[in-house]
């Protein structure tokens, strides 16, 4: 019984290697690189890291200077034209005493000056101003200029602001990080329920092996008659059984390859393998872990520095809302240059010009909304550090429990290998017992079926040991 064994476990290895020859084989990292590359949500949060290093460095640029060029061109066939009618105008003469101007009048023999029917005085002389004739035209008119606007000091609102933006940079980071550690997860979970489904059926393929050859015995003893047709119904119930396990592993391998499919984003039928040892615990990507110490295993989850950041995007926006209540003090320089309008065909303006405007807005009263709004922001910056410290609490228990479940898969698969081996044993015993007529046949099917279980809870726990340290990684934040 034992050398069926062996020959029964050969043929599976064998016809495993000629399949996967056939077919490309993925390890467990290349299928967290290819997860990692086509997930949508690690593209989105890659494009959100971009997106905020790029309002950063927007935001930036708010301390220097803003620079603007004008410039502008009037095409009108709109114009100005007006005459202004001629008239006499009076004449002025000097005082040679003062050397000032003194209406040119004519004065009475008294001395008092003569007066018009119109009850204006009569001048000596008069002089005649002709006719003047006004055109003014818009169209060719034009100008450039640069303005320059420098902040000086704006409350702090620019400094806010900027740091307010790189922080959502980090943030975008911790996100990117928190975002691959989930896509992992989701791939080691997928990766190893395959793996799962394929080692379930070689163990339903070699018990049904198991059972076929029992099979053949108890049909031969029938036969001989040394055995009864019930002792043939009771095989024949366990290769029914046998059959059913197959059917249901292979359902599920299919349905765990197109799970697999869909996080690597390859097509759900894509023909591939996956890369595993004989005994999964053996396994290369089981390597010895070191317990991090509480400090360490909070300040390296992404999700706490989140939070951490949360507190301090909070500090940030009590600055900038108070900075629209604190005085705001800028300057503004402009150079440029003017060319028209033509009045009377020359140009009215014909030349360059600079001006500066030192500017400065005091806020006065606002009937308590600046104190009001402070005080809002206050209280969402210590609801965002109760929700930080709520979350620390729930990663040291997280990554607490997980450390248990490490210690407990050790332990757990420890004591199946020994089942294991002591139920390979044990049928082996009672089917040589069995063969020499010493053991009934339920003996003998009850043995096999301890085996399969055994078998079974081996591999279950195999997969879980792989299954907690990723969720440890992931707990104590060292999964990348």
């Amino acid at each position: 019984m034992k050398t069926s064994f062996k020959i029964i476990f050969s043929n599976l290895l064998l016809l495993k290697a000629v399949t996967l020859q056939a077919q490309t084989v993925y390890t467990l990292e290349q299928c967290r690189e290819m997860a990692l590359k086509n997930n949508r949500t690690s593209a989105i949060a890659g494009r959100m890291e971009d997106k905020t290093a790029y309002e950063s460095k927007s935001y930036r640029a708010n301390f220097l200077p803003k620079i603007t060029a004008t410039g502008g061109y009037m095409l009108t066939n709109n114009s100005f034209s007006k005459t202004i009618a001629g008239n006499y105008l009076p004449t002025f003469v000097p005082d040679l005493a003062t050397g000032e101007l003194k209406p040119n009048i004519v004065t009475m023999p008294d001395g008092t000056p003569m007066i018009a029917p119109d009850g204006n005085p009569v001048f000596k002389e008069y002089a005649y101003f002709p006719d003047m004739k006004i055109d003014m035209k818009l169209n060719g008119t034009y100008f450039a200029g640069l303005t320059a606007e420098q902040p000086i000091f704006m409350g702090g609102k620019i400094t806010s602001a900027y740091r307010m933006s790189q922080i959502g940079r980090e943030m975008s980071a911790l996100n990117s990080a928190v975002t691959r550690a989930e896509v992992i997860v989701k791939t080691d979970e997928s990766y190893w329920m395959h793996i799962k489904a394929l080692e379930t059926r070689k163990v339903a393929t070699a018990f049904k092996q198991v059972i076929e050859e029992l099979m053949r015995n108890v049909e031969a003893a029938v036969k001989a008659g040394m055995k009864t047709r019930n002792d043939l119904l009771k095989v024949q119930v366990q290769m029914n059984r046998a059959d059913l396990q197959i059917q249901q592993s292979d359902n599920a391998i299919r349905l765990s390859h197109m799970n697999l499919c869909q996080v690597t984003g390859l097509p759900s039928d894509a023909e591939f393998g996956v890369r595993e040892v004989q005994g999964v615990a053996s396994s290369p990507t089981m390597p010895s872990l070191t317990m991090p110490s509480e400090i360490e295993t909070i300040n390296s989850r992404p999700e706490f520095s989140l939070l951490d950041r949360q507190v301090e995007l909070k500090s940030q926006q009590i600055k900038l809302i108070r900075s629209d209540y604190l005085p705001n003090v800028g300057l503004t320089a402009s150079y440029g240059y003017l060319h028209g309008p033509e009045l009377n065909g020359s140009p009215l303006i014909d030349k360059a010009s600079f001006s500066a405007l030192f500017t400065v807005s005091i806020p006065v009263f606002h009937w308590g909304e600046g104190i009001n709004k402070i005080r809002a922001a206050r209280a969402e910056k210590h609801i965002a550090e109760l929700q930080r410290d709520e979350l620390k609490e729930k990663m040291q228990l997280e990554a607490k429990q997980y450390e248990n479940k490490m210690q407990e898969s050790d332990l757990e698969l420890a004591l199946t290998t020994r089942t294991l081996e002591q139920a390979a044993e044990n049928m082996r015993i009672i089917k040589d017992s069995y063969d020499k007529g010493m053991e009934t046949l339920s003996a003998c099917l009850e043995a096999q079926t301890l085996w399969q279980q055994a078998s079974l809870d081996h591999l279950n726990a195999q997969i879980n040991k792989h299954l907690n340290q990723t969720y440890y990684l992931k707990a104590t934040g060292r999964l990348n």
